[in-house]
């Protein structure tokens, strides 16, 4: 029997499509009404095994995405804000809360007509949008609303688009394939689409139509908890070890669990006919509680071994031991000469990486400032930053080194001036840093005034950095303080241009308060950071006395 006759793929395919256009809007309009109360609630919640799986748990089942969570959990750890032990915790609960979606889609989507619910919400959603679609809450709830009628519109396209096969034949007429082959399958399925509940639909809605058999769909199931890794693998590549260790902890704890969920599906499936009756009866509520017992029976079993595995995971994936300097590595500490001339020469270096750092952060390309490209490889601009903070560190402690040494006053002063431009340098950056959002959201703007600052901020840093490289590179010191001189006063030169054009693109295009004040603080923190930057500059460059007559003038 040729079964692609009786199955309407067209309306298969459009229903799996709009479920996962669904999906994704529903995770976009959720994490936007929320703002950054998600990300809050995790670093706050997360001092803790148990309170991280809770923790994972609920935010997955309100985001409605594992892979959302779990990546979020990657940056978390990646910026040193969650320890790798409650990082696994929030894994584990990820899985659990996922599960939330089959119990939605079971509970609702075969149980009630369609059309009942999904054109009332998406008709309130569109309403919503079109009269109060100017405020941004109002249209993320909209399409929260849309996204919701949407889900279940999606759900019922694939239920038609298998009823004619349902009708046409019994599920003894398939091919007998073993559990091993429905594994497979529900990994490439959720590996392909980037998404578990995508997955998920498709098996609710193929044991609904009698198209699949219970371990058939449980072994699906069990399979795109495999698959959902996929998304957090690829989050991992060619970053961090600890986000690798992360990575990894996801994948050894679906596949551990997917062992533990095929071992036992028998008695799993004794247990839930235990609670519902034979599993033919109510296949559907049969698969979501399967898919959420034997996810939970995967944390029950990890939980006494967190410690141990994160402890594993350390000496799986090691930290890298890399030298991030140019310089003071090669240098002993108790030759002042050499050893400050070296630490001189590294902050120079630290200095060309920031502004490089700096560039990356307000744009995708860095722009033409392409004379050297201080980086040793190209990594993310995350992980530059971490660089530029190990390598002040490394700084500082070979200036510490140096200072123990018996040095003079002059020697001493020379120690703390350069100790003081590698923490200018390293400010200028995390000025840069704090603003890049801001940055981003400006190209979304309809104004052309916002959508501008970004190109224009690209050409002032360009124009910028390319002079303080060339500063770099003097040694007459009177040259080095009337460049600095020059540079500074174009800067406020600058920053009162800036203004002016602000306050006149307020009236001629109504800027809200809200776009003016982002719009003067991300030039103020430029002007700021620039001013660092130079000062970092003359301050490897000039005597302490010349950089006392230097800020005096100044």
């Amino acid at each position: 029997m040729n079964l692609i006759e009786h199955i309407d793929f067209w309306k298969l395919l459009g229903g799996l499509g709009v479920f996962m256009f669904a999906m994704y809007m529903l995770e976009s309009s959720i994490k936007e009404i929320a703002g950054r109360s998600f990300k809050g609630f995790i670093r706050k919640q997360t001092k803790g095994r148990l309170k991280a799986i809770l923790s994972g748990s609920v935010v997955t089942a309100l985001l409605q995405s594992s892979s959302a969570v779990s990546l979020m959990v990657l940056a978390f750890v990646g910026a040193g804000i969650m320890a790798m032990d409650n990082a696994i915790g929030v894994i584990l609960g990820s899985n659990l809360g996922t599960t939330a979606t089959a119990w939605i889609v079971a509970a609702i989507g075969f149980k009630v007509k369609i059309e009942a619910i999904t054109l009332p919400i998406i008709g309130v959603g569109g309403l919503i949008l079109i009269f109060l679609g100017k405020s941004k809450r109002y249209s993320n709830i909209s399409k929260l609303l849309v996204s919701f009628g949407l889900l279940f519109m999606g759900l019922d396209f694939m239920k038609e688009s298998v009823e004619q096969l349902s009708q046409s034949i019994s599920i003894d007429d398939l091919p007998s394939y073993n559990l091993f082959s429905f594994l497979a399958v529900g990994i490439i399925i959720t590996a392909a689409m980037q998404s578990s509940s995508a997955t998920i639909a498709l098996v609710l809605t193929g044991i609904n139509a009698q198209l699949l058999s219970f371990e058939g769909a449980a072994a699906m199931v069990i399979g795109a908890n495999i698959g959902t890794t996929a998304t957090v693998l690829i989050g991992g590549i060619n970053s961090s070890q600890i986000k690798k260790r992360v990575a990894l902890s996801h994948l050894s704890f679906n596949v551990i669990t997917a062992i533990i969920g095929v071992l036992l599906l028998w008695p799993m499936t004794f247990l839930i006919e235990m609670i519902l009756g034979p599993v033919d009866n109510s296949p559907v509520i049969a698969i979501a509680l399967f898919h959420t017992i034997f996810n939970l029976i995967g944390v029950i079993f990890f939980y006494p071994f967190i410690g141990t595995f994160s402890r594993l995971l350390v000496q799986l994936v090691p930290d890298k031991h890399t030298d991030v300097t140019t310089y003071i590595h090669q240098l002993t500490p108790n030759i002042y000469d050499a050893a400050y001339s070296g630490l001189l020469n590294e902050i120079n270096v630290l200095i060309q990486r920031v502004m490089e750092y700096n560039l990356s952060a307000v744009t995708l390309q860095a722009g033409s400032w392409k004379n050297l490209n201080p980086f040793k490889k190209e990594v993310d601009k995350r992980e530059k930053y971490e660089e530029l903070k190990i390598l002040q560190t490394e700084i500082f402690e070979f200036a510490t080194k140096v200072h123990s040494e018996d040095l003079n006053d002059d020697e001493n002063k020379n120690l703390e001036r350069a100790m003081h431009a590698a923490r200018q340098a390293l400010n200028a950056a995390k000025i840069i840093k704090d603003i890049e959002h801001n940055v981003v959201e400006f190209e979304s703007e309809e104004s052309k005034f916002l959508s501008k600052i970004d190109e224009d901020l690209v050409d002032r840093m360009t124009k910028l950095y390319n002079k303080l490289e060339g500063l770099l590179r003097l040694d007459d010191h009177e040259s080095i303080v009337e460049l600095a001189f020059e540079m500074s006063n174009k800067l406020n030169e600058e920053d009162a241009r800036f203004v002016q054009q602000t306050m006149k693109s307020i009236s001629q295009e109504q800027l809200s308060e809200l776009h003016v004040s982002e719009a003067l603080l991300v030039n103020r923190a430029y002007i700021s950071s620039s001013h660092m930057l130079i000062h970092a500059v003359i301050e490897s460059k000039l005597t302490a006395e010349e950089m006392a007559i230097f800020d005096r003038i100044s």
